[in-house]
């Protein structure tokens, strides 16, 4: 029974003699292509990249559900934390998000009292934000919740493939940025 050759991206992964929904088991090798045959998409780095990106953002969903924050919450109290009073356009750039969904985390986020947000002196519509000590204090405990999903990760890395790992993807930022 062969699949539609597409995956949910809808990116073409080619046809497969499995049933529609089969994984391959981790740590199992694939079964060998034939010669002549494309190389699957599903083994590209770009793709690898993006399944990688998607399950570690719904480990740290899962992760921050108990204290109560959502992943761009997160992300802004993280940037906050490490860049005290950026406006809402250069949190926007740093959480990966437009600048009107910056502003509805950024209420959500006032409303908790986990952030404060000022007037500018030179620029009326600036609102420079910091964090509040409870939002340091909820910032302690996404920390933990998270930095147990990123070693769940990388467990079967060892140091110096971790090393590895975090320069090659800086080398593919770098190429791309």
């Amino acid at each position: 029974m062969a699949d539609s050759g597409r995956d949910h991206y809808g990116l073409d992964v080619g046809s497969s003699d499995q049933p529609p929904g089969h994984r391959p088991v981790p740590g199992q090798p694939r079964p060998a292509r034939c010669a002549g045959q494309p190389p699957r998409v599903t083994d590209s780095p770009k793709y690898l990249l993006k399944r990688a990106q998607a399950a570690l953002h719904a480990g740290l969903a899962g992760a921050l559900r108990q204290p109560g924050v959502t992943v761009a919450q997160y992300a802004v109290l993280t940037v906050l934390d490490e860049e005290p009073g950026l406006s809402n356009a250069d949190l926007a750039r740093r959480a990966f998000v437009t600048p009107q969904t910056m502003n509805q985390v950024l209420r959500e986020l006032e409303e908790k009292r986990w952030v404060t947000r000022r007037s500018h002196p030179g620029h009326g519509r600036i609102r420079p934000a910091d964090l509040t000590a409870d939002g340091r204090a909820v910032l302690r405990t996404c920390h933990q919740a998270s930095g147990a999903i990123e070693e769940r990760m990388l467990a079967q890395l060892s140091s110096r493939d971790r090393r590895q790992l975090e320069a090659a993807l800086r080398a593919c930022i770098d190429a791309l940025t």
